[in-house]
């Protein structure tokens, strides 16, 4: 899934958005939208506003999601 790159109601003016796929629904609230495109397969997006907003978190998400994409 993609969302279209347009204005959001109640998302920033300004944001980065950041897709992850994983084999489970990652409850947070720092996932704005999370869908299950196919069984056990979950694609989850994370808007960042701020450099800050890189963190270690993110980056294990990013890491999880890299190791998920090497043995789907």
């Amino acid at each position: 899934m993609s969302l279209p790159w347009r204005k959001v109601k109640g998302w920033p003016e300004e944001y980065l958005l950041v897709s992850l796929g994983l084999s489970y629904h990652k409850e947070s609230p720092r996932v704005a939208v999370a869908t299950e495109p196919y069984p056990n397969r979950w694609t989850h997006h994370i808007l960042l506003t701020t450099a800050n907003e890189v963190d270690a978190e993110l980056l294990d998400w990013a890491e999880e999601a890299c190791q998920f994409a090497m043995v789907k």
